[in-house]
């Protein structure tokens, strides 16, 4: 038997007791000018596609735009669950998996002056991240890449959604693509930026590796690392780093930015 758009009853039922759910419901009402569209959209799966949501966001009203259901998805998870908390004050943002830019979108409209070091590999979604977000690309550096524990030309599966593909999946088709090396990466905009306050890893399997291998001096210089997980992993503890789990998000707090040294 399913329920609310196909899905099972099992799922549904687990729903009801999960803390986030109800974050995100009172998420849309907050952030959303049209939130019974949005619920119908989410809850039934029904509507055309692509489309375009309106979202309140600290610096004024923005258009996300979605391009397939599942969109629907990731905009419920970074702007209503909040998924990837950022206040204010944050500055700089390296967003490793950035599918069609909804969580750079959040992350550049929480104040006029953060930026964003994007990777994204995959060429459907940089062209819908890139109208997404218009109007921004004096905030962002967007680099056509994968980023991992490794270097080179890699295996990338794809798959109609674009939401869930990476290196080495077997999905529907893939394709090359090059891969820079997650410390590689991060020195690269540390020698740009004083340090980063958001490191943001979502890559479909390649996320524990890609955490397990930042260098130690570059850890010290990230203020928090958001890492998105299925629900059968477990992060392990990171030194000198608070680790929250929230659903299937793993937050890590650099203990020494949070008590100010």
């Amino acid at each position: 038997m399913r329920l609310l758009g196909g899905r099972p009853v099992g799922r549904v039922l687990r729903a009801l007791v999960a803390v986030q759910h109800y974050r995100a419901l009172l998420g849309v009402v907050r952030t959303c000018p049209t939130p019974a569209t949005v619920l119908r959209r989410y809850l039934s799966k029904a509507g055309e596609y692509p489309c375009s949501i309106r979202v309140r966001t600290p610096i004024g009203q923005r258009e996300a735009r979605l391009f397939v259901r599942d969109d629907v998805l990731t905009f419920n998870e970074i702007f209503c669950r909040e998924d990837y908390p950022a206040g204010p004050s944050v500055r700089v943002v390296v967003d490793i998996g950035s599918n069609i830019g909804l969580s750079a979108l959040y992350f550049l409209t929480r104040n006029t002056h953060s930026r964003c070091y994007l990777f994204e590999p995959v060429p459907v979604n940089v062209e819908r991240l890139q109208l997404n977000l218009a109007g921004l690309e004096d905030r962002y550096v967007l680099s056509a890449t994968a980023v991992a524990a490794t270097n080179g030309m890699v295996e990338f599966g794809i798959e109609a959604t674009g939401r869930y593909g990476g290196i080495g999946l077997k999905r529907g088709d893939s394709i090359r693509v090059r891969c820079e090396h997650i410390n590689d990466v991060l020195e690269r905009v540390l020698q740009a930026e004083r340090m980063v306050d958001v490191l943001k890893i979502d890559t479909e399997g390649q996320e524990l590796r890609t955490l397990a291998a930042i260098d130690p001096a570059l850890l010290a210089r990230l203020g928090c690392i958001f890492v998105e997980l299925s629900p059968t992993e477990r992060a392990e503890s990171l030194e000198g780093f608070h680790r929250v789990r929230d659903g299937t998000t793993w937050r890590f707090y650099n203990k020494r930015q949070r008590n100010g040294t």
